[in-house]
């Protein structure tokens, strides 16, 4: 893709005698900023795992309680997983900026200046998701979840079965929280429209609903709690496809209808 948009603007030539060489351009480039990639997890998973004490307590403040372990290795495995995940939380934006770098010579100026906004808001909203999904969803269903032993069992947590129960519920709403940066992608590409996404508003509530139901314990107010946020995000998603898609009509000069 990013080889024929240069073809395309002139910026490749396409004379055989230079054609492997620009694929092997590419090809290295493209090593070097996996590389980078790469480099930049390594880097911030030592970091965390340097700091992993202070990731753990904050994490385990919702449990109530200590976290119990089956054998000295689940300490390491733990503080290993929780240094891993807070490396990718912090790779992403670097990430997509070596992205962005990759295919930016295929782009336009206005392009890429359009494309280089989506960075922050992409580590913004991931963040923005994980951390509601943390402090609001995530204790209703843990609370709920305990509450149904009804005192009829002897509770003993792991620390392995309790991170992996929170990731379950962060790490979706983490994605879902994406939405609004989606919709202002494809809107620019023209393939969703604000005319589109309004038509689509009773199917989508109801597959929000759907969404904030299975998560949250049986009462309406954890649902509301939910959906609200994810309602929020998809009028968010609407709006913000209207204003690209009227810029989008004006550089056009095309009058809607």
């Amino acid at each position: 893709m990013v080889c024929s948009n240069l073809v395309e603007r002139g910026r490749i030539s396409l004379d055989p005698s230079n054609t492997s060489s620009h694929i092997f351009d590419h090809l290295s480039d493209m090593r070097k900023r996996i590389i980078i990639v790469i480099a930049t997890f390594l880097i911030s998973f030592v970091i965390c795992f340097l700091y992993v004490d202070f990731i753990y307590q904050f994490l385990t403040n919702r449990s109530g309680e200590k976290l119990t372990i089956l054998g000295p290795t689940d300490v390491l495995t733990i503080y290993m997983r929780l240094s891993a995940w807070a490396a990718v939380a912090i790779t992403i934006p670097f990430a997509a900026f070596q992205i962005w770098g990759f295919v930016s010579p295929a782009l336009t100026t206005r392009e890429r200046q359009v494309t280089l906004m989506y960075i922050p808001a992409l580590f913004l909203l991931f963040i923005s998701g994980a951390m509601f999904a943390y402090f609001i969803l995530f204790p209703m269903v843990y609370q709920f979840v305990l509450g149904l032993s009804n005192n009829n069992f002897q509770l003993l947590i792991t620390a392995s079965d309790y991170f992996s129960f929170m990731l379950a519920f962060c790490l979706p709403f983490s994605v879902l929280f994406e939405l609004p940066l989606v919709v202002l992608f494809l809107s620019h590409l023209g393939i969703v429209n604000p005319y589109r996404l309004a038509k689509l508003r009773k199917p989508a509530y109801f597959l929000l609903s759907i969404i904030s139901i299975s998560v949250t314990p049986p009462d309406i107010i954890s649902d509301i709690l939910v959906l609200v946020p994810l309602i929020g995000l998809y009028e968010l998603s609407i709006g913000i496809s209207r204003i690209v898609y009227r810029k989008k009509l004006e550089r056009e000069q095309i009058t809607p209808g």
